[in-house]
């Protein structure tokens, strides 16, 4: 069986190194749960406390460049081991931190801006159309933010003009894109059918009903696929621009996650819940290990799925690595733009 992503999200288990796999088993029993072939693997993700891996499996991980993230039961990531081979080469990074003081950091915030407004406004308009006969009002209301959002995007080009550098433009993106982030989750509630579970508007830390549960833990799933793309392509995860530096953010990851929220969680989450599919949180408020483990599956599913591109059907995976290795490429002066991912439907 081809495993690329190895989930463990439930506290015993043991993950060790047989003959070109990791297998994993449960402590207590030495039941096997499951034999991943090395070669295939791309990224192992600890979800639960009370897992262990032995250290020839750690080994083996980074010898292959497969980083090992590790989320909380919210889906926060709190660390990553990859192989100090898979960190930026000299002359990426170099570009990296010098576009901040150019045009080069400017055009990127514009970038990533628009990318996420962009996709939010067609994810509403893409989900609108199942709304359209069974509940014409909520179709309706969807679309008139979908336009608002549009109106947004124009003003982009605006605050350009007007603020020619990174430092003197990034308030202002940062309140534009708040403004369009607030008309998006207001939308998001709509387009959710009778049997999902009530929309409370957006909560990020503390989240405790299942919706929001469900939103923050995929974006700590995406959040390492989009690490991963980043080093892949030789960049430092740690140095962005719309997204401020702080020690320990990963700003750059966080830049160019933005792009990809929408056609790989949000969407995502829409389906899992209109479905009739149901979300279990423990007393603490916490996805359940079987929940955990099933909207895993249902985001990885996704980005595995085939998108058009204007280089034909493309996997979301496949479509994020390019992404960033573009993103390297306008860094290095190889290429003379940033285009954003723009997914279509």
């Amino acid at each position: 069986m081809i495993i690329e992503h190895l989930l463990l999200t439930e506290p015993g288990l043991h993950v060790s190194k047989h003959s070109g796999r990791l297998r994993v088993t449960r402590i207590k029993t030495g039941e096997r749960v499951a034999e991943a072939p090395l070669i295939h693997l791309q990224t192992v993700l600890v979800a639960s406390r009370g897992v262990s891996l032995t250290a020839a499996a750690i080994a083996e991980c980074a010898e292959r460049g497969i980083p090992i993230h590790f989320v909380d039961g919210t889906g926060r990531p709190y660390g990553t081991l990859y192989s100090a081979g898979m960190t930026a080469t000299i002359l990426t990074r170099r570009e990296q931190l010098r576009a901040y003081d150019d045009a080069r950091g400017h055009t990127l915030v514009l970038a990533f801006a628009r990318g996420k407004i962009q996709n939010q406004e067609t994810l509403l308009r893409y989900a609108a159309r199942y709304r359209q006969e069974t509940a014409p009002q909520a179709h309706e209301a969807v679309l008139q933010v979908a336009a608002d959002l549009r109106g947004h995007l124009a003003q982009l080009d605006t605050l350009a003009d007007e603020y020619p550098t990174l430092d003197a433009l990034r308030p202002h993106l940062m309140a534009l894109e708040a403004h369009a982030a607030k008309a998006y989750w207001q939308a998001f509630g709509h387009l959710l059918t009778a049997g999902a579970p009530p929309w409370p508007g957006r909560r990020h830390r503390g989240a405790k009903d299942p919706l929001n549960s469900a939103l923050n833990y995929g974006y700590g799933i995406l959040y390492g696929v989009i690490e991963r793309a980043c080093l892949l392509a030789g960049l430092d995860p740690y140095a962005g621009y719309l997204h401020t530096d702080r020690p320990g953010k990963p700003s750059l990851v966080l830049d160019l996650i933005e792009e990809f929220r929408q056609p790989v969680v949000d969407r995502t989450v829409l389906a899992y819940f209109n479905r009739g599919r149901r979300l279990e949180l423990d007393p603490a408020g916490k996805i359940t290990p079987e929940s955990r483990k099933a909207l895993a599956e249902a985001v990885l599913e996704r980005l595995a799925t085939r998108h058009k591109t204007e280089n034909g059907r493309l996997t979301l995976n496949s479509i994020i690595q390019r992404q960033a290795r573009r993103l390297a490429a306008f860094l290095r002066g190889e290429q003379s733009c940033y285009s954003p991912y723009r997914f279509q439907w």
